[in-house]
């Protein structure tokens, strides 16, 4: 998924303008950008891995993500969102 449409989706979700929006469907795209984002850090392999970021990463998508409510959700992904970005851009580098 292109970043700009990750961001767009995480802003849509995000705004209490969604209160019109069911709970499934707030439930479901939230799940949608998570699922994308942890293909986003595996299509790096083991230069992704070696990243110090990447293990904090994968526990906000994974163990943080699923404590935390659905309003948290999106703040978690946001986090987990600049940490790819991250990892992205200095794996690029390398």
């Amino acid at each position: 998924m292109p970043v700009r449409r990750a961001k767009k989706l995480l802003s849509m979700v995000g705004r209490s303008a969604t209160k019109k929006q069911s709970f499934r469907q707030r439930y479901d795209d939230l799940e949608q950008v998570r699922t994308e984002l942890l293909e986003r850090l595996d299509r790096y392999g083991e230069r992704g891995r070696a990243h110090p970021s990447f293990k904090r990463a994968a526990v906000l998508l994974n163990e943080t993500f699923r404590k935390s409510s659905i309003a948290q959700r999106v703040a978690v992904l946001q986090a987990a969102t600049w940490l790819v970005e991250l990892i992205e851009n200095s794996i690029g580098l390398i």
